[in-house]
């Protein structure tokens, strides 16, 4: 593991490969799993506000779960996440006429409709980030789900942390960015002279 400020980042988000292969997978992490995605309160707050804009983005059953639940939920461990429709995709998501799972939230911002792209920790996967009171876990996260995504990037050779700069540097800014870039660099210097 590595520290940046007071983020701890496993190694397998340098060294572990993983590219998006939504062609493949179809969206799944939209459609799978116990609960929506995780938010946090600023998100939340936001998502409600812009809701409106985000609105005719929407299928109508997706409005219809938000509307009796909410814009976020608390979940079965007490965390707040996107609500689900009937307890299977999240009610955000949109369907492309090959069965493609897309976000409403980021065709809307895609179109400069809302300013907030999608929840953090939907841009951020397969990181998952988890806060403790001194420091906060930045893990890798395997699903079965994205074993395409992690074949097209052991094809592509890139690292998690390569594929995801974009969420990374809008969750820690540049600056940590750069710092975790130059972290590699020095692992990778001290594997040569081991070696």
């Amino acid at each position: 593991m590595i520290q940046i400020n007071d983020q701890i980042i496993s190694l397998e988000v340098l060294r572990e490969e993983f590219v998006c292969n939504l062609s493949a997978c179809k969206g799944a992490c939209c459609v799978h799993g116990d609960s929506g995605a995780p938010l946090d309160k600023k998100e939340m707050v936001t998502i409600a506000k812009e809701f409106s804009n985000i609105r005719p983005y929407l299928r109508p059953e997706g409005v219809e779960s938000i509307e009796s639940q909410g814009t976020s939920v608390k979940d079965k461990d007490g965390d707040w996440v996107t609500p689900l429709r009937e307890g299977k995709e999240c009610a955000f998501t949109v369907f492309e006429k090959d069965g493609t799972a897309k976000c409403g939230i980021e065709m809307a911002w895609n179109d400069g409709a809302t300013h907030f792209r999608k929840p953090i920790s939907c841009h951020l996967y397969p990181i998952r980030t988890k806060k403790y009171p001194t420091f906060e876990a930045v893990n890798y996260e395997r699903w079965t789900i994205c074993s395409d995504a992690c074949s097209l990037g052991k094809e592509l050779k890139v690292p998690v942390y390569k594929f995801l700069k974009d969420p990374l540097i809008r969750k820690y800014g540049a600056e940590w960015y750069s710092a975790l870039e130059e972290a590699v660099i020095e692992l990778d210097k001290m594997k040569q002279a081991d070696q």
